[in-house]
């Protein structure tokens, strides 16, 4: 039972292993401009902050966290 635990556990922590440098992130967001395409490249941020009508979405990578603004449909770098 105890095993069970351990595994699910470890899967879980994997899970939240950042899959790619900030360099690959920033080549696959090349060509991104909006919400659903950036979402649909990279999925859902690792964290998400709201200012006013903006977002900042931010995606961890290996070597460190990359971040896009979000203003209504648009992404800006």
């Amino acid at each position: 039972m105890h095993i069970a635990a351990v595994l699910v556990a470890l899967a879980l922590a994997a899970c939240d292993t950042p899959p790619s440098t900030i360099a690959e992130v920033v080549r696959k967001s090349d060509k991104v401009q909006s919400r659903a395409e950036l979402e649909r490249v990279l999925g859902k941020p690792h964290r998400l902050t709201r200012t006013g009508p903006a977002e900042t979405w931010t995606y961890k990578a290996t070597d460190g966290e990359i971040s896009f603004l979000v203003v209504g449909d648009n992404v800006r770098r």
